[in-house]
């Protein structure tokens, strides 16, 4: 079933999300879900916090369209290390419309479960450690324009609210 995406500035993306004590078939619906929700949108990744639900579960596919799909659901997810630098644009289903380089890990080690509550360790390098780290930021309340400067930041809040002011414009 596809959910709805919140979008900045709703407070519901600034809350923590809380750990998942138990693997059910409610997870595994929501689960679910946000791959649907995050195809159809489409997009790289999602964050349960997006829809709405504060759990620390993402979904993520950085494959490319002539790939077949690979998506990983990572069940409260760690970096348990990280090393290099990258600055690369990022993008965000919650901020439709807009995209800023951000400074992040060029490699990240994640630990997490997977659907069937077993431990993994993924490492992680390129598109697959920025969408991590991107995603599981939204677990902690943060969204990537939270990583821009003040002025780029300025910026962007004066550019969204204008772009929010004009789709309101063409409604009526």
């Amino acid at each position: 079933m596809l959910r709805k995406i919140l979008t900045y500035p709703d407070p519901e993306l600034k809350k923590r999300s809380l750990p998942v004590t138990v693997i059910n078939e409610k997870t595994r619906e929501l689960v679910r879900d946000m791959a649907e929700t995050m195809y159809d949108a489409p997009g790289v990744g999602l964050a349960a916090p997006q829809i709405g639900v504060h759990q620390r579960i993402v979904v993520i596919d950085v494959s490319s369209q002539d790939e077949s799909p690979e998506l990983i659901v990572a069940i409260n997810p760690e970096i348990v290390h990280a090393e290099g630098e990258a600055y690369e644009e990022e993008g965000c289903l919650s901020v439709p419309k807009f995209s800023a380089n951000v400074r992040r890990h060029a490699r990240v080690v994640v630990k997490m479960l997977n659907l069937d509550g077993e431990e993994i360790v993924i490492r992680a390098d390129d598109l697959l450690a920025i969408a991590f780290q991107h995603e599981i930021d939204h677990l902690d309340g943060v969204l990537f324009i939270d990583h821009l400067s003040p002025l780029k930041k300025g910026l962007f809040r004066k550019r969204y609210q204008r772009a929010q002011e004009e789709a309101k414009e063409q409604l009526r």
